[in-house]
């Protein structure tokens, strides 16, 4: 009996290289199969929507699980033993029947990124966020980000994906801007489809800006793929900790 369900998850990065499958690493995807396949006992087919990076988290990242069985699975109950057997750092939010056909990552329509940058020290939330010191400015940033909806070649914000050789550079962006909540900036965008590293290397231009060490003019520039050796955008990536997958749409 051929079956297939639609997780909704979300997963503390820190300790993963990732989310995708890999020889000799702890991924997410690795850790949640092995308590999949625990409790159904049988190989299933397993995919996400999104392949976080090494110490990038998710608030909603959305996986198809199929398998064949010789029983009908309840929904309900497979995620609670799924949460059972998965580390604290794994939650499976929800868990519904999907047709057979349902694919998490070519079926989705766009991808929701935020990156949390905090303005204070905290004894709690480093792994969660980058702590910029200096003050920034704020409305500058924002102003920036009304540039990035539409279709743009983000050449200057990507790092070569060696698993996608030739891969054009040329995203639409759906939706951008920053939120201040509390002591939080919160960065978001969506776009049907994100490249390598490139919400955190938008992230960390968008600091620069805001520190003012480089000028609207810098960005501007970038956002038109006119890429400069004094604008060393790989050295300004912003780190792992602050990005979530927030959500995915259908």
């Amino acid at each position: 009996m051929k079956q297939a369900f639609r997780l909704t998850l979300e997963y503390d990065g820190s300790p993963y290289s990732g989310w995708q499958e890999q020889a000799n690493a702890r991924t997410v995807m690795g850790d949640l199969r092995e308590a999949i396949e625990g409790c159904l006992k049988t190989r299933v087919e397993l995919m996400g929507a999104g392949r976080t990076d090494a110490g990038v988290h998710a608030a909603g990242q959305v996986a198809h699980l199929k398998f064949d069985a010789s029983r009908r699975e309840d929904a309900a109950k497979l995620a609670a033993e799924i949460n059972r057997r998965t580390p604290h750092n794994i939650a499976v939010l929800d868990c519904a029947p999907t047709p057979y056909s349902f694919h998490a990552r070519h079926d989705a329509k766009s991808r929701v990124y935020h990156y949390q940058i905090a303005t204070r020290k905290s004894a709690f939330s480093k792994p969660y966020v980058w702590w910029i010191k200096e003050p920034l400015d704020v409305a500058a940033m924002q102003s920036a980000c009304k540039e990035l909806p539409g279709r743009h070649d983000f050449n200057c914000f990507r790092a070569v994906d060696p698993s996608k050789p030739g891969e054009s550079s040329i995203v639409e962006v759906s939706s951008a801007g920053i939120e201040i909540q509390d002591d939080l900036i919160v960065f978001k965008i969506e776009a049907s489809h994100f490249l390598w590293r490139m919400v955190r290397r938008i992230a960390g231009v968008l600091v620069k800006l805001g520190v003012h060490e480089i000028t609207r003019k810098d960005f501007d520039t970038l956002l038109r793929a006119r890429c400069h050796p004094k604008l060393d955008v790989a050295a300004w990536t912003a780190p792992a900790a602050g990005l979530f997958l927030a959500e995915v749409k259908y």
